[in-house]
């Protein structure tokens, strides 16, 4: 599995609000969630985009299963498969509503896509 990067082993990141330019329906989100004061970490290490597909396609069945509400992984996994064997570093944003994955070119210079999920408030019996 991926380690997070921390800022004494890579160059700082890009402005990752500003390159979530509605690349897919879940930019917004994220986009809301950093500004809100959420989270945003990356991963080590580029990974062919293909690997990506299988295993965002499950998650997508899995969300709909519990109710939550999924954002933009039907985009993010055409866009993966655009982009076939190309590496891709992956990162993700988190707060209390929204938990994104994002995904950037190797250098991390432009955003592919950003796929997430709407976490529902407990529904009431």
């Amino acid at each position: 599995m991926p380690v997070p990067t921390s800022a004494d082993e890579h160059p700082p990141l890009p402005d990752i609000a500003a390159l979530l330019t509605d690349q897919t329906s879940a930019c917004s989100a994220a986009r809301d969630a950093i500004a809100a004061g959420g989270e945003v970490i990356f991963w080590d290490g580029p990974v062919p985009a293909s690997q990506h597909v299988g295993v965002f396609r499950i998650r997508l069945r899995s969300i709909e299963r519990h109710g939550d509400t999924a954002l933009g992984l039907d985009e993010s996994i055409q866009i993966l498969r655009q982009h076939g064997d190309e590496p891709v570093r992956t990162g993700c944003v988190t707060s209390r509503s929204v938990t994104s994955t994002l995904f950037l070119n190797a250098d991390a210079t432009q955003l592919l896509a950003c796929g997430g999920v709407k976490r529902e408030a407990p529904k009431e019996p």
